[in-house]
Parts: structure tokens; C-alpha cells; sequence
């Protein structure tokens, strides 16, 4: 027994040192790279690209895979991205994922490296920016890659790194993102053991983590309403069938689903109506219209019975006003879910690199993440690190797909920390 002790605590011993040398490396890696780092960046961010359109950001971060000395492969998933790093010694198979699309959104900050990119979306010339931080992501995978490869005869085991267009979503009638990237295998041949992934945060001040167990972000779902009723004067609305009075009845009732419908100290859910479309005229009933919104749910029985109370409530609403109704629900996308074991593995290691008092355990969001099509599959580990820089108020600066979204340069250091901490630590210890 005492012998058994023994070698335990020689075991753990050896894990800390083994880390403690690691961390060392690290901070000195990190500090002769963010230079590099902050200049992909923003290449990236004046060069933003729209979902399944990210011709010349996959052009770039092939480049920059190549001059490192990786033989990245192109097209994965329409303009995905994917280098695999063989480490010097035996081991398990990490991957490490960054986002790389942009948003229709103006940019509105007053930047040298401003994008001004125009593109086409939904049939219309629109601006297109980094409105939700992947060009840092971007950044910053490409700085773990240069990192790993320059110790790479010290890796234990083998580094998937993934660049994955369309979180934001595929166009219309596209497939993409991580569905399709999974779809085609990029988790296979290396199977890959676990993964990580990051998401800058606008809210959250420079040099902090935030992270959970569980659901970490909500599942979501997009749908589409159309009424059809029968057109009229609108001084004589008796003649016609109100799409416009039907449609606002639904509204009003699918909340109920919500607030009486959910057990709602299980998990959250939102159920929001963001369009309506119909009518031309002041004075005219209009005979059809259709509403487009998004449910998130973070609990997988709540979410089948939302979606099935949706269908109830609408069409029956619908009926009781003798309009005609479809409903059409999208796939959409699953909780992002950190695996519990995984996690309870990996938290030592972003408090190491964060700083104890800088990880922050929260409550789940109701933003959602396509990340969770690889967690589907395998252990993942998702995480927030900090964006907002120290002369600014994380509660009153602009949020994500704004216009005035802005995140500082020097979040990328910790991200970048964090990054090969994880993939260090857990191809050390597996």
C-alpha cells in the first residue's frame, strides 16, 4: 500500500513538473508570436469573407500553414482547412478548431485595418465584417500551429488543426460549417480523440476565462410561419381573414409555451419572432404573410416539446381565425455541450494558463454554436476568453454582430495560452 502511495505521488509529481516546464516554454512561445499573430489578425479582419465564400481567407491561411512547414489541405467542406501536425512521440489525436467566416454588418469602428469588404447575401450587395471575433480565432490557431511546430519533436501524439468556414450558416440551400466538416470525415483518419475550441468575447475583460460543464450554449433552431387568409378593404375587414390580427395571436401565444408550458428551473428556453413580412397598403388587408423566428433550448426534452407546441399552437390559432398555416422547422444546430470528464481534466489547466482567480464558472447562454456537431461525436471542450481591453466597461461596450463590435488585440495572448495548455496537457496526460 505504501509503495502504491508512493508512486502516485511520484506520478503527480512528474504531471506538475512535466506542466510547470510546459507552461515556462509556453509563456515565452506566446510572447515572440503575438507579433505575427496580431498581423494575420488583421489581414483577416480588412478581408472579411461571408459564410461558404471564404475564398481568399482560406487562400491566406494556407499560405501561412505552408510557410510554416505544414502541407494543409484545402477545400474541406467547400473552404475549409485542415493541417495536421505528427508530433516526435506517441500519443492520442487533438483537435483544435477556429471559425473563419464573417457577417453582413457595416463596421462602424474606426480602425486602420477596418474591413470594407462588399459581398453578395440573400440577392443583395451587402458590407461584410468580422462582427463576431473569428478573425482572432483565426489568429490565434495560426499562432498554436507555428508554436506546435516548433516543438514538435516534443508533442506526444498528433494536432488536427481545423478551420472551419460557415458557423454563422450556409447560405440558403448550402450545406456547411461543422455538419459538413463532420459530414466529410475531418474527424477521422486521424481519428480524433478530443477537441477544443475558443470564442472571443467582447463582454469579457482581457486576460479572463469563462468556461462550464454540461450546456454550455443552446441548441437552436430557426422557423418560418405562413398565413394565408383572404384579402379585403380595411374598412370592411368582416370580408376578408386576417393574416396580420392571426399572426399576432401567434406571437403572443407561443410565449405561453415558454412561460407555461416549460419547467423553466430545469433549463432555459426563448421562443422570438424577428420578422414579419406582409401587406403593401395601409388600408388593405393583406392576403398572406409570413414570420421568421429562433427557438434555443438547452435541455434536448424540452427542446422536442417546444418544437412540437410550436406546431400545435400556431395551427390551431390559425384554425380558430380560418386562416391556412404551415410551419416549417429547421435541423438547426445542438447544445454545445462540454463533457463532463473532460472538462473536470482540462480546468487545471485554463486556470494555470488564465490565472485561478481569472476563470470564471457561468451560467449557460442561449447563444448558440455549430462546435457542437464535433461535441456530437467526441469529448469537446468549449470555452469564452476575454476580448474587452482594461480601459473599457465589459457591461457597456457593443455586443456581438453589431456594428461597433470590437475586441482588442490582446485577447489573443491568452486564447493562445490556453490553446496549447489544453492540447499540451491533455496529449500529456491521456
Amino acid at each position: 500500500m505504501k509503495k502504491t502511495y508512493l508512486t502516485l505521488c511520484s506520478m503527480l509529481i512528474t504531471s506538475v513538473l512535466f506542466a510547470q516546464k510546459f507552461d515556462k516554454q509556453i509563456e515565452k512561445m506566446v510572447a515572440q508570436t503575438e507579433k505575427d499573430v496580431i498581423e494575420w489578425r488583421h489581414w483577416f479582419h480588412q478581408n472579411a469573407e461571408l459564410s461558404n465564400r471564404e475564398f481568399e481567407t482560406a487562400k491566406r491561411i494556407t499560405e501561412i500553414l505552408t510557410e510554416i512547414g505544414y502541407e494543409p489541405q484545402t477545400g474541406v467542406a467547400k473552404t475549409g482547412v485542415v493541417a495536421i501536425l505528427k508530433g516526435g512521440k506517441p500519443g492520442p489525436v487533438v483537435g483544435l478548431r477556429a471559425d473563419i467566416d464573417g457577417l453582413p454588418v457595416k463596421e462602424r469602428v474606426e480602425l486602420p485595418w477596418a474591413s470594407k469588404q462588399m459581398a453578395e447575401y440573400n440577392g443583395d450587395q451587402v458590407p461584410v465584417m468580422h462582427a463576431c471575433g473569428h478573425d482572432t480565432h483565426i489568429g490565434i490557431l495560426l499562432g498554436v500551429a507555428k508554436m506546435l511546430w516548433e516543438m514538435k519533436d516534443q508533442v506526444p501524439g498528433t494536432v488536427k488543426f481545423i478551420f472551419q468556414p460557415a458557423e454563422e450558416g450556409a447560405p440558403k440551400g448550402e450545406e456547411g460549417g461543422a455538419q459538413l466538416m463532420v459530414k466529410e470525415g475531418v474527424l477521422k483518419n486521424p481519428d480524433v480523440d478530443a477537441i477544443f475550441g475558443l470564442h472571443i468575447n467582447a463582454q469579457t475583460p482581457v486576460g479572463t476565462l469563462k468556461v462550464r460543464p454540461e450546456g454550455i450554449m443552446a441548441a437552436v433552431n430557426s422557423m418560418r410561419i405562413d398565413i394565408k387568409g383572404k384579402q379585403a378593404h380595411g374598412s370592411a375587414p368582416w370580408d376578408g381573414i386576417d393574416p396580420v390580427v392571426t399572426a399576432a395571436q401567434i406571437i403572443n401565444n407561443l410565449q405561453t409555451i415558454i412561460s407555461r408550458n416549460m419547467q423553466l428551473t430545469e433549463a432555459p428556453a426563448v421562443i422570438t419572432i424577428g420578422a414579419i413580412h406582409g401587406g403593401v397598403r395601409y388600408n388593405i388587408i393583406p392576403e398572406d404573410l409570413y414570420m421568421l423566428g429562433t427557438i434555443r433550448t438547452l435541455d434536448a426534452e424540452m427542446r422536442t416539446q417546444i418544437l412540437q407546441r410550436i406546431r400545435e399552437v400556431a395551427t390551431k390559432t390559425a384554425e380558430s381565425n380560418n386562416a391556412e398555416i404551415e410551419v416549417w422547422i429547421d435541423e438547426g444546430y445542438p447544445v454545445t455541450y462540454n463533457e463532463v470528464s473532460l472538462y473536470e481534466k482540462m480546468l487545471p489547466t485554463l486556470k494555470r494558463a488564465a490565472g485561478t482567480d481569472n476563470v470564471e464558472i457561468i451560467k449557460p447562454i442561449t447563444g448558440a454554436e455549430d462546435f457542437s456537431f464535433f461535441q456530437e461525436q467526441i469529448p469537446g471542450l468549449y470555452f469564452f476568453v476575454g476580448g474587452c481591453p482594461p480601459d473599457r466597461n465589459p457591461k457597456k461596450v457593443s455586443g456581438h454582430h453589431t456594428p461597433d463590435f470590437y475586441v482588442d488585440d490582446s485577447g489573443m495572448k491568452l486564447g493562445m495560452k490556453a490553446m496549447m495548455g489544453l492540447t499540451l496537457d491533455y496529449l500529456s496526460k491521456k
